[in-house]
């Protein structure tokens, strides 16, 4: 490492707001890349997209009450979950066509709400995040819900496993399906809650999505996609993180414009699943 690079690096560090934002987006990244990896599998990012926006009229309501920001964002995350999941079950719509009218729905009567009550809450913060702005106490918080999320993923990483891939097959050999079901969907809102205060409600869905995608397109094995996804998305906070002190830009949006351009090179040169590797095996296929 050079001296240029090791200033560059080290030179926002001095200053202990950018030790907060670092910090956090690690936590955030690391998250965030071992759940992408099931969402992606699961074909479920649309849900964490759903989830994430409509988390904005609990936080609402809970100011209103006096509550934790964090109690009614994961109040409102998980009831439009299982919103989605009754209505899917009890009608004939498809289950992206209901998460559309719900998650928009939900999102709407959160704004609606926010401009209805004064709050010296940011709109702005809550959408986009404000990860310079953490406290020590947010890392605290964020610390403990990212754990705990961690926990159970690993804890029931086979089950949960079996149930992305073929839950038909999990119900066979008596696995709860159901219960995985449900769990999946309350580790996906404790994990939009734990990145909502750094990267807010739009950026979240990236970091959900991104990684995972990046590491699907690289392995055919689930414990490299999990460590290619955590590594990505450890990369791009820390990267985003320090570039965004130097170029003066937003951090959240810079680190998932990094994790954009892993996913653009991984869809262009993946060694079996790359655009380029595919054309090349199909001119070999049609020349033979």
């Amino acid at each position: 490492m050079t001296a240029a690079v090791a200033d560059w690096i080290a030179g926002p560090l001095a200053f202990p707001f950018m030790q907060r934002a670092l910090a956090i987006a690690l936590l955030i990244g690391i998250v965030s890349a071992v759940l992408s990896c099931f969402l992606v599998l699961r074909g479920w990012s649309l849900m964490g997209d759903a989830i994430s926006h409509a988390v904005l009229p609990g936080i609402v309501v809970a100011f209103m009450v006096g509550l934790p920001l964090t109690v009614g964002a994961f109040a409102a995350g998980l009831g439009c979950a299982l919103l989605t999941g009754w209505l899917k079950e009890h009608s004939r719509l498809r289950e992206d066509t209901v998460m559309g009218v719900v998650f928009s729905g939900l999102f709407a009567l959160g704004l609606v709400l926010f401009v209805a009550i004064e709050t010296d809450q940011h709109l702005h913060h809550i959408l986009f995040g404000n990860m310079l702005g953490v406290t020590a106490g947010d890392i605290v918080e964020t610390t403990v819900i990212a754990g705990l999320t961690l926990a159970i993923v690993l804890a029931k990483r086979r089950d949960l496993l079996v149930y992305v891939f073929d839950p038909q097959h999990g119900r066979a050999i008596g696995l709860p399906i159901r219960l995985l079901h449900y769990l999946l969907l309350v580790v996906l809102a404790l994990t939009i809650v734990a990145a909502l205060k750094a990267v807010g409600v739009v950026m979240v869905i990236a970091m959900l999505a991104a990684p995972g995608c990046t590491a699907f397109l690289l392995t055919d094995r689930f414990d490299r996609m999990l460590a290619i996804a955590v590594a990505v998305s450890c990369v791009s906070a820390a990267t985003g993180t320090i570039a965004s002190f130097h170029i003066d830009s937003a951090t959240g949006p810079l680190i998932v414009v990094i994790q954009a351009v892993f996913f653009v090179a991984a869809l262009l040169f993946a060694p079996r699943k790359g655009m380029i590797a595919v054309r090349r095996r199909m001119r070999t296929e049609r020349s033979a």
